[in-house]
């Protein structure tokens, strides 16, 4: 026989306990709460959403927020361009000014017919345990591209194919995003203006003749190619030649001058 009065206590705790949550509830709301900037909200609305990293933040949510406070430009997302920049610059009330496409760009020419092997590499395809190989390469140039498709690997955009052991960037499909150049173990791969026509194809610190016994494709150091640009766009980094883009206006001096021919033009 069913206990009316054991029934109505039940439900009374039960009710009881509901209120008391609730009250719990309600009073942690409003102690924890956090006030949501609407311009975050907008600008998380109108990212890509890629979660890339290539904003310097851990992904999309991270850089909408660090625009909003201030702690980033309207421009901060690579993988957007202009056009995401554009309507982020619309939400925070700035005006956005003209920007560079950025690609990324392998620093090496030395595909597996121009570079000389040291030793036969039978490991695991990845340029991350190949550089911890003796030498950090089985190449005689140690500071080369290894070929094995680490960075194509990690690319979303498959903007990176591998062609004679060593990695093409397709521009045409680079969003800069930077993933590529955070797994090359050589520090080979770098974000360059995707208008830049003149670019040094080789990154070896290595000395002259080193340099020669190596590889046919790298630079000796001979600083022929910056006495002869007209607008000092060039100076050489531990041995290797830096083109920078803020100065060069194309000339094209460095590449007559380049006895090498490590200086390539494009586009």
């Amino acid at each position: 026989m069913i206990n009316f009065n054991e029934v109505i206590i039940a439900v009374a705790v039960v009710g009881v306990i509901g209120i008391i949550v609730g009250i719990i509830l309600s009073v942690a709301e409003k102690v924890f709460h956090v006030d949501i900037d609407e311009r975050e909200e907008a600008i998380r609305e109108v990212l890509p959403g890629s979660n890339c990293g290539g904003c310097g933040f851990a992904g999309c949510d991270a850089c909408a927020e660090a625009i909003a406070k201030g702690n980033a430009e309207v421009s901060a997302c690579p993988v957007g361009g202009a056009s995401v920049a554009q309507k982020i610059g619309e939400i925070m009330g700035v005006e956005v000014g003209e920007m560079t496409r950025m690609v990324a760009y392998v620093k090496c020419d030395g595909t597996s017919d121009k570079r000389e092997v040291e030793y036969n590499y039978f490991g695991i395809d990845s340029c991350i345990y190949a550089d911890k190989m003796p030498g950090s390469s089985p190449y005689a140039c140690k500071y080369g591209c290894l070929g094995f498709g680490s960075c194509a690997r990690v690319c979303d955009q498959q903007a990176i194919r591998i062609i004679n052991r060593k990695a093409v960037v397709d521009e045409s499909l680079c969003v800069a995003c930077g993933k590529c150049l955070r797994v090359c173990p050589h520090d080979l791969i770098e974000l360059i203006p995707a208008n830049s026509k003149h670019r040094v194809q080789c990154a070896s610190l290595a000395r002259g003749l080193e340099v020669k016994n190596a590889c046919t494709a790298g630079c000796i150091g001979c600083g022929l190619c910056a006495k002869n640009c007209p607008n000092d766009a060039i100076e050489f980094k531990n041995n290797i030649a830096v083109i920078n883009y803020e100065k060069c206006t194309e000339c094209g001096a460095c590449v007559e001058k380049c006895p090498r021919k490590i200086i390539k033009v494009y586009g």
